[in-house]
C-alpha cells in the first residue's frame, strides 16, 4: 500500500498546547510522515519545526499553505515550508471571492500558475485541495475541473479530498482515476450519515446541512460510509504516491489521536489483507 501521512490539522489544538509532545504522540501511534497545517502559527522557525519533527522521528512531506499568504510573500512563506522539509505545497482553500464564481477567480488562476512556476524552480510541486463547493457548474463542467483545465498539470497537481468529492456529487475513486498521473497525494477522509441515507442525492443534502451547522459526522478512515478499499486501489492505479489521513473533528467519545490510530490500524489491515 502507498505510504500514509497524518494531516496535523487533526491535532491542531494539541500542538498549540504542547508542540513537541504532540508530535511524539503522533509518532507513537505509528505514523512516520505528516502533512503540515498552520505551521507558521505556532511561533517556531522552519528550522525549529524541522528539528522537532526530527526528534519525534517524523518527516513533513507536504503542507497546507493559504493562497493569500503565498501570494503576499512568496519567498518567505513557501521557503518556510521547503526548509521544514516539504516537497508538496498545497493550496487548502479559496475564499468565496477567490473561487468560482467570485470576482477574483480569473486573477487567482493566474496567481496559482505563478506559484506553480515558483514551486517548480525550487524543486517542489504545487497541489490544490478541494472542498465540496468546487463541484458547482462552471460552463458545463465542475469548477474544480475548470481550475485544472486552466492551470497546466506541470504547474498544478491535485490533492483530491475524497469526503468533499463525494459530498460534491462524484464517486471518489472514479474522480481520482480521472486525474491519473496528476494525483500524487490523496486525502482519505471518512464520515457517517444519520440514518444511513439511501441515495447519493440524499447524502449530499444531509452532508451539506450538517456541515453548515458545524456538525458534520466525521469518522476514522474505514469507519464511515466511504469505500476506502476502492479509493486506495484507485489511488494506486492513478499513480498516486501518498495517502493522507484527515479527520477535521474526532468521532464521538474519542480524541483526535485515538482516531488517528484507528485510521492507521484500518489502513494497515487492508495492507495485510492484500498479502493474504
Amino acid at each position: 500500500m502507498l505510504p500514509v501521512m497524518l494531516q496535523l490539522y487533526n491535532v491542531r489544538d494539541e500542538l498549540k498546547n504542547d508542540f513537541d509532545g504532540t508530535l511524539e504522540q503522533v509518532a507513537a501511534t505509528g505514523y512516520r510522515y505528516v502533512e503540515l497545517a498552520l505551521a507558521m502559527a505556532f511561533g517556531k522557525t522552519a528550522a525549529q519545526t524541522r528539528a522537532s519533527l526530527d526528534r519525534a522521528g517524523l518527516a513533513a512531506v507536504s503542507a497546507h499553505v493559504p493562497y493569500r499568504d503565498m501570494i503576499a510573500d512568496t519567498d518567505r512563506v513557501i521557503g518556510y515550508h521547503l526548509e521544514a522539509g516539504c516537497t508538496y505545497i498545497v493550496i487548502p482553500y479559496l475564499s468565496e471571492e477567490d473561487r468560482y464564481p467570485g470576482p477574483n477567480y480569473g486573477e487567482v488562476k493566474k496567481g496559482i500558475a505563478r506559484l506553480g512556476e515558483y514551486c517548480n524552480r525550487k524543486g517542489a510541486v504545487l497541489l490544490y485541495h478541494n472542498h465540496e463547493f468546487e463541484f458547482t457548474d462552471c460552463g458545463g463542467k465542475y469548477a474544480l475541473d475548470d481550475l485544472y483545465d486552466s492551470v497546466p498539470a506541470g504547474l498544478l497537481q491535485t490533492e483530491i479530498d475524497v469526503c468533499w468529492a463525494r459530498v460534491g456529487g462524484v464517486v471518489p475513486a472514479e474522480y481520482i482515476l480521472k486525474y491519473s498521473g496528476r494525483a500524487p497525494v490523496v486525502h482519505l477522509k471518512d464520515f457517517d450519515s444519520p440514518g444511513r441515507v439511501k441515495a447519493d442525492y440524499d447524502l449530499i443534502g444531509e452532508a451539506r446541512q450538517a456541515r453548515a451547522a458545524g456538525a458534520f459526522p466525521f469518522r476514522a478512515v474505514g469507519h464511515g460510509v466511504q469505500d476506502i478499499p476502492g479509493i486506495v486501489k484507485a489511488a494506486e492505479q492513478a499513480g498516486s504516491r501518498w495517502l493522507v489521513v484527515e479527520q477535521d473533528l474526532p468521532s464521538p467519545g474519542m480524541t483526535p489521536l485515538e482516531c488517528a490510530r484507528q485510521s492507521l490500524e484500518y489502513l494497515e489491515s487492508l495492507q495485510g489483507a492484500s498479502k493474504n
